[in-house]
């Protein structure tokens, strides 16, 4: 069913008022809050990348607070095992002394839930994640349970200490719309933290959505308008990340792997979301420019040449897009 211009409007003031009201407990971050809405809007998941103690929980746990959603941290660690995440079926005696198998779920069964250095568990227990996430199901001794909806992961992980953990593999990565980088607070951002968690006054959090308005979010999204052009750019932008040519610009021979096609539909989702959020019912350029470190900064692969240099990602998708830009891709 189509939506009016005044749901539009309606809608888009209030995910502003959210991420004000996010404002009002999670100081600076601004990237990480606005992606982790995007991603919600887009019914994908996010990978958050930084160090400890820079608000990862506090903040996944004050969005689900605004959102009025069920929230649910897992840690993880080497010993979890798949059935402390999905749940298992224990063995029961009832009122009439019979005893039969019943299901308990698992953390899982949560709408926002925080998987905690997911690299810390070992690759049998952070599929059983993963299958959640891509297949919004889980299935525990043959039978098949669907997720609760909207569905978000965000999975945290940590950039130091990497002895001992299981890194995830490309594939695995290539599921999570979107990588958020947490960066350190600037000194004025360090003030206002303390100011906020050691004084006097705790900050109440105002409920501001519920779960059948963020599902109308979600499938207004969808409705959000986008040319050919715009997708050309997109896909201009992904593919330029495969040109092996010999001819191509310094930055492609540090490259060994682009994006595939999971990238492409990243940023369009991404770019649908975040015009949405700016009140508007079509993507632009800006859009697009905007989200594609995010959606992209976990799909390309840098070569040993690249490791060695220490070239950066980041700047690798700046320079595409600076390249994409002054060509004549976008029309």
């Amino acid at each position: 069913m189509p939506f009016t211009p005044e749901q539009f409007t309606e809608m888009s003031e209030k995910l502003g008022t959210v991420k004000e009201e996010i404002g009002k407990f999670i100081v600076g971050q601004q990237e990480a809050v606005e992606f982790s809405l995007y991603s919600i809007l887009a019914g994908g998941h996010a990978l958050l990348e930084g160090l400890p103690g820079l608000g990862k929980t506090m903040l996944i746990r004050t969005i689900s607070e605004v959102l009025d959603l069920s929230f649910s941290r897992i840690q993880f660690t080497p010993d979890l095992m798949p059935a402390d995440i999905t749940g298992t079926s224990i063995l029961e005696r009832n009122e009439e002394g019979m005893q039969r198998f019943v299901f308990k779920e698992g953390p899982i069964f949560c709408q926002m839930v925080l998987a905690d250095e997911i690299n810390r568990a070992t690759p049998k227990t952070q599929s059983a994640l993963l299958e959640a996430m891509g297949e919004q199901t889980v299935t525990v001794l043959g039978e098949t349970r669907k997720m609760a909806r909207p569905f978000f992961v965000l999975a945290t992980q940590n950039p130091i200490e990497m002895e001992g953990t299981y890194p995830l593999p490309e594939a695995q990565m290539d599921r999570f719309l979107c990588k958020i980088l947490l960066p350190y607070p600037e000194k004025a951002e360090l003030k206002e933290i303390m100011l906020r968690t050691t004084g006097p006054t705790n900050v109440a959090i105002q409920k501001v959505m519920n779960t059948q308005e963020i599902v109308m979010a979600q499938e207004m999204v969808k409705e959000v308008v986008i040319a050919d052009d715009m997708i050309d750019y997109a896909v201009d932008v992904v593919a330029t990340t495969h040109n092996k040519s010999e001819t191509t610009d310094e930055w492609s021979k540090y490259v060994q792997y682009g994006s595939g096609p999971r990238g492409l539909q990243s940023i369009i989702r991404l770019a649908k979301a975040r015009a949405l959020m700016a009140g508007r019912f079509h993507v632009s350029i800006a859009d697009i420019k905007t989200v594609a470190k995010p959606a992209l900064r976990h799909r390309i692969l840098i070569n040993y040449e690249g490791e060695a240099e220490g070239v950066d990602v980041d700047g690798l998708i700046s320079k595409l897009l600076e390249e994409v830009r002054q060509g004549a891709s976008v029309r």
